[in-house]
Formats: C-alpha cells, structure tokens, sequence
C-alpha cells in the first residue's frame, strides 16, 4: 500500500509538472508526503503527542489535589481501573463549572467539576466509560492523525524512523483543538456507547446509567446549563435516537431501570 501511494505522488508530480502554470509541483509532493505520514502514524506517536499536549494543559488548568473532595470522589469510583488495552490511565479532576469530561490516546481523563456536580456516581460512571471507549476503540488516534491531515502546525510531525519530536506550541495548540472540536462519526459514538454500556456492566453497575447521563445531558442542554454542557452535548449527535437504542438494550438484557 505505501508503494502503491508512493507511486501515484510521483506520477502526479510529472503530470502535473507537464502541465504547466503556476502549480507548485514539490508543494503538492510534499503534502502529499505529510499526508502519509498521518496515515501511518503509530499508537505511540499518538500517545506520546497527545501526553505532551495533556502536560501542558494540566499546568495550564486548576487540578484538584489528592485530598480534596472531588478527586477522593473520582478515586473511589475509578479504583481498580488500571489501564485500557495496554494504555495506563491516569485521572484528574479540573476545577471548572463546565459540564464536560474528556479521554484521550495517552490514557489521560479529564473530569470537570461541573459535570461531577450534576450526575450522580453511576452516571459519572456511564459518561466516562463512554470516553474510554474512544480510546480503546482508537476513535482518538484518528482525531490525531485528522488534525495531522488538516492543520499545517502538525506538517511533518510524523517521521518513517518513529523519531518522537518535542511540540512546539502551535503544534500543541493544534492538538488542542483536535481533541476539544473532535465530531466523532455516528458510528464511532454507537461503538463507544456499547463500549460504555460494557463497561458500566463490567464494573457491577446498572447500564442504564448511560442512558440517564445522556437524559440529564439533554436536560441540562435545554435548561440554565445550556452554556456550560454545549461543549460535551455538542460532540455527540442524536441523543433522543442513543438514548432509545441503550434503553431497548438495556431492557432486552433484563436490567430494571432504577427510580433515581
């Protein structure tokens, strides 16, 4: 495949050199170049990228320390989960009243004070096997080598040898906004909900706790939190239809939904 890739570069460089005009042809090449290197970026690449960008933004950001409230919360419920296929995972809590909670290919989660504020433990649960399962589905290494594909900060960050490169901070903005704008397709949202549901029932909880995070989010979206949840709400398309398919799966799997 890479020769095949390899040779349709060079033969559109002679093509597009015979033709003339102001085209540049070592311009196209070379993005075209870039373009493979995105394509073939390795998982450690990706994690190694998205953990600098992650160290940055931790410092950037108000971490609660180990013995406040939210993070003793957040060790309670996360106790025992170690890794996901191999990747470590290591989680923080951020003090910001945003409604939001994010995973990324390094295996960092992040989880805002707010959204901890508005769900309960098996809800906060649901929501963050949900962003686990990007990970373990690779959903976040695409949104890395996407942003690779479209931002000229991350022209060239890949390299054949697997040489990691230290980012600069366009390069770190880019990543950024990668992960913070990423549109996950339809699909991968259904993979990652089955993933969430998986995971809710692997650690002894109630899967319909997918289901009534996604209700609350919806509610939360409609009411005085609008601003707040958009970001997290926004990433994830069709909730009405999600919350249905989880429900007929949980109904179909002879869970009872509980009162509250």
């Amino acid at each position: 495949m890479r020769k095949s890739i390899l040779a349709l570069l060079a033969a559109a460089t002679v093509l597009f050199t015979s033709c003339g005009g102001s085209f540049n042809a070592l311009r196209a090449v070379q993005g075209g170049m870039y373009a493979l290197q995105a394509l073939t970026l390795s998982d450690a690449q990706v994690q190694d990228y998205v953990h600098q960008y992650i160290t940055a933004l931790d410092a950037q950001s108000t971490v609660l320390p180990e013995n406040n409230s939210y993070t003793k919360r957040l060790r309670s419920l996360t106790k025992g989960l170690t890794d996901v296929d191999g990747i470590p995972l290591n989680f923080k809590v951020y003090r910001e009243n945003e409604v939001n909670a994010f995973a990324c290919a390094d295996g960092s989660v992040r989880v805002y004070t707010g959204i901890m504020d508005a769900m309960t433990d098996n809800e906060l649960m649901g929501v963050i096997g949900h962003e686990i399962g990007h990970v373990a589905l690779k959903h976040t290494r695409k949104q890395m080598q996407q942003a690779m594909l479209t931002s000229a900060a991350l022209e060239g960050l890949a390299s054949a040898s697997e040489t990691m490169a230290t980012l600069t901070d366009s390069q770190l903005g880019a990543i950024g906004e990668a992960i913070i704008n990423s549109q996950f397709s339809k699909s991968q949202e259904s993979q990652a909900d089955d993933y969430g549901y998986s995971f809710l029932v692997g650690t002894g909880r109630n899967p319909w706790a997918i289901v009534m995070s996604f209700e609350k989010l919806q509610q939360l979206a409609g009411g005085s939190q609008a601003g707040p949840v958009e970001n997290l709400f926004s990433t994830h398309p069709d909730t009405a239809t999600r919350i249905q398919r989880m429900s007929e799966k949980c109904e179909h799997d002879g869970y009872k939904r509980p009162a509250k």
